[in-house]
């Protein structure tokens, strides 16, 4: 099977070897979090022992599959895409200083609160309007909460990142074909791009992005588009029919018109 094209990244894993209490000297290893640190995982055998050997009514049960659990969440927050500029970005940090930031939040959170609807319709959000207005921190608190909440494959990057890895599909050694890059793309729950309009708006880069919208829209799957243009001026960059499949099935809207934050701290 083709290599993936990897836009989901595994977390660093460091192994060494301890002394467990239990079973002696044994190898351990510890795992890259999304905030950053290491933590270090139980010992093996322990926790094989708790989840496999353990009864299900026991505290020491309840603890390795919560630790599994939790293992698993971390690791589709950290391949979500999210840069840690944008970590710590939640619905409950996002500054609300008029009425428009207020109603482009209460779009957003509501998107990702009704997620499990707006995924069985495969409905779409575009967030569009001026630059550094908080689109990127709205859209990476969506794929926080969709991951954190109801454990959903959700992933943020950029049109220009796509269109990079599909161009890297032409390398003899890439290890992945065009075909590759449609279908992880088209497997996530939730892809959010960003930036879109930020690239040249070429044919090919035209085609990359209808190819990418048109399989997660005969797929219904929801998407979230970003950008620093109008709704009207995405047809250039994706193309008119692609935009017209985004609009589908009463896609959500967030116009993000007020001044740059950027400029006013």
């Amino acid at each position: 099977m083709a290599q993936r094209s990897n836009f989901r990244r595994q977390p660093e894993l460091r192994t060494f070897t301890s002394e467990c209490p239990v079973h002696g000297h044994v190898d351990r290893s510890e795992v890259e979090q999304f905030d950053g640190s290491m933590q270090v995982r139980p010992c093996k055998a322990c926790q094989w022992e708790a989840l496999r050997v353990a009864p299900v009514d026991t505290e020491e049960h309840k603890q390795a599959v919560a630790h599994v659990a939790t293992e698993r969440i971390n690791t589709a927050l950290i391949g979500s895409g999210i840069t840690p500029r944008f970590a710590g970005s939640m619905f409950s940090n996002y500054r609300v200083d008029n009425t428009a930031m207020g109603q482009a939040l209460e779009i957003c959170q509501g998107y990702a609160d009704n997620f499990g609807e707006n995924y069985s319709d495969g409905r779409n959000l575009l967030l569009c309007g001026n630059v550094g207005t908080g689109k990127t921190h709205l859209a990476s608190s969506i794929v926080q909460q969709v991951i954190r909440q109801l454990d959903a494959l959700a992933v943020i990057t950029s049109a220009a990142e796509i269109i990079r890895v599909f161009k890297g599909s032409m390398d003899r050694n890439a290890g992945y074909s065009e075909r590759d890059v449609i279908a992880e793309l088209a497997d996530f729950d939730l892809l959010v791009i960003d930036e879109v309009g930020a690239q040249a708006g070429t044919a090919y880069e035209l085609a990359v992005l209808h190819e990418v919208f048109d399989r997660r829209y005969q797929l219904v799957r929801p998407t979230v588009v970003v950008s620093n243009m109008d709704a009207k001026g995405l047809g250039q960059y994706i193309g008119e029919r692609a935009l017209d499949r985004l609009r589908e099935n009463k896609a959500l809207l967030a116009g993000f018109t007020w001044e740059s934050e950027r400029r006013r701290a």
